[in-house]
Parts: structure tokens; sequence; C-alpha cells
């Protein structure tokens, strides 16, 4: 009695790829790893990376799969393939950056790049409701998942809610977290707004881009338990690093 691979009856039998498809495959890793495509990046059209590779389109269009099935590239039927990235999205609840990090099973780094208690500004003052020119610690870190940049995180807090944090080391650490075990404020609630912006000189190289990128920007205002303003943060995303997602309805 034969046997029919295709029916449901039986399991599909797996084919192994060539050895030119292998090698293919092998040569657009190396070129991620060695980061002439680096994160995000976009790869060039199928006819142009098949000449730099020196296989048929044919094998590259199998070698491509096998790096999307790997987790080393994404695919878009509107724009093409590009290096996979690890993206921020927005949670359906308030959470941390590190939070985020670790529900991906990822390492969630921050490196301080400054940290300084200075007088509020009248707009700062008035958002985080208290006296004009009253202190608050400022703080700008880069954020990345497992050392790879993914943003350049601004917080500004009054220094009178959470004295302790002036001389925290906030490096690697998560702000949420240290606000709570260090001074005992807890955040329950962030006005949270995106928009799209161009990067500035100082930011791009930062985050490893050249200025005038494009850059999705985060800024909110968080809230204690009292509803009381405590955090005023601006976060810098790189675009191929951030995804919004949303489930969205219309009214009945």
């Amino acid at each position: 009695m034969s046997t029919n691979l295709v029916s449901g009856d039986e399991p599909s039998r797996r084919v192994t790829p060539s050895k030119t498809v292998l090698r293919a495959q092998n040569t657009i890793l190396e070129m991620i790893q060695r980061g002439i495509f680096p994160p995000g990046a976009k790869l060039p059209g199928e006819r142009d990376l098949a000449e730099t590779v020196g296989v048929s389109r044919g094998v590259l269009r199998k070698a491509l799969a096998l790096l999307e099935e790997s987790g080393h590239l994404d695919s878009s039927a509107w724009r093409g393939w590009f290096v996979h990235t690890d993206h921020v999205s927005e949670p359906k609840s308030l959470r941390s950056f590190t939070e985020l990090a670790q529900a991906k099973g990822l390492r969630a780094t921050a490196e301080v790049v400054s940290k300084v208690v200075r007088p509020s500004t009248m707009l700062e003052a008035e958002a985080l409701a208290i006296s004009p020119a009253a202190p608050v610690i400022h703080t700008t870190r880069i954020r990345g998942f497992d050392s790879t940049p993914i943003c350049v995180d601004v917080s500004i807090i009054p220094e009178s809610r959470a004295p302790e944090l002036a001389e925290a080391d906030l490096t690697d650490a998560s702000l949420y977290r240290s606000l709570e075990q260090l001074s005992g404020v807890r955040v329950v609630r962030s006005d949270y707004a995106v928009h799209a912006e161009a990067v500035t000189r100082d930011v791009a190289a930062q985050l490893n881009l050249d200025e005038g990128d494009p850059v999705l920007i985060g800024e909110e205002t968080a809230f204690d338990l009292a509803d009381r303003p405590v955090i005023l943060g601006r976060v810098t995303y790189r675009g191929d690093a951030y995804r919004f997602e949303a489930s969205l309805f219309r009214e009945a």
C-alpha cells in the first residue's frame, strides 16, 4: 500500500535545503552579524541582493525564508525584507520599559548619560504641580534591549517627592521600581501621547542614526496613588524599534 505524504493522515516530510541555499543563508547571516545590515535595516531588492550573494533569485528567496523562520529577518508584502529588531509596543496596562523587556524575554539596559538637580521651568512646575523654580531631578538615559540602543529616555521628577533618587544609581534600573523601592512612590497612572519627529544631531548620535532620520516621541505624565504628577517623561524611540498596536471598534 502506498503512503500519501500529502494527506492529513501522515505528517509532511520536510525538504532539506540545498547546499547552495544554505551557503546563501550563511552569507546573508554573516552580513547581518558584521553590521552590514544592522537591526531594522531594509535589505536591497532581490535582484541586487542575489547578485551580491552570487545566487539566483529563486535560491535567494529560499535563503531569505530560512532567515525569516530563524528570526533573523522580517518580511512585509508592502516594504520588502528587513533585519529583525525587537520592537517596543504599547502595553494594554501601565508597565515600565524594564517590565516590557522582561515580558519579551530580553534584558533591559540603561546607560545614564546625565543626572542633575536643577530649578524647574515654569511649564515643568505647572505640569508637576510644584512651585516655580522648585528643584527637579533631570535624568537622561539610553535604554536598550540586550545593549542594543532603542530609545533616549528623559525624566523629570520633583526632588521633594523622591529625594533619594538624586543619589541613586539608575544604570540598568527600572525608574518605576526605583521610585517605589527608594521613595515609596508608586506610579499607577500615566497620560501618554505619541508623535513623529526628525531626530536631532545629539540624539541621532546616541541611537546610531543620521540627523533628520524619523523617530517617534512618547511623552508622558505619570501619577501616584494620590493622583499627584510625579514624572514628566519624554522618550525618543528609533523609528524601526517602536510599533503602536490597537484594536479599534466602530460605534454601534
